[in-house]
């Protein structure tokens, strides 16, 4: 029996979401709501707002607030591009990297308490195809 895609997807959805609710009060003791720390966690890999609203498939506009918010509690910072000096760049503060840090501490136990409940095995297979579906080669192909 072919296993439907969009039923795969939604599994997957609803598990991030569960995660994601189990660390709502652990967000929200650091100061951040759930779409704030997605912006914080990706600041380092896209310093530009624009690149943010790209790699998490937000409208601007929103990652224009999430940014002014996240200043304002002094989690980013902005600094001028000395590569274009028209251009302002965001970097986290040490106060966004422990928020991020601990947020992403608080993320991982709960998907780990849930991974728990598959094989070791399964979990390498599940890294596998996961990297497989990302198009990351040199993960999906090495053996655990």
């Amino acid at each position: 029996m072919p296993v439907d895609g969009a039923q795969l997807w939604t599994l997957n959805q609803r598990l991030l979401a569960v995660v994601m609710d189990a660390c709502t009060e652990e967000l929200t003791e650091l100061g951040l709501e759930t779409k704030e720390f997605f912006v914080l966690a990706e600041v380092e890999a896209s310093p530009y707002p624009a690149e943010i609203a790209t790699a998490l498939l937000l409208p601007k506009a929103s990652v224009t607030v999430y940014v002014r918010n996240l200043v304002t509690k002094g989690f980013i910072r902005r600094e001028i591009d000395e590569a274009d000096l028209r251009r302002h760049r965001l970097a986290l503060t040490d106060e966004g990297k422990t928020a991020r840090d601990r947020a992403l501490a608080a993320l991982a136990a709960e998907y780990d308490r849930r991974l728990a409940r598959v094989s070791s095995q399964d979990r390498v297979e599940l890294q596998r195809i996961l990297a497989a579906m990302l198009d990351l080669p040199g993960i999906a192909s090495s053996p655990s």
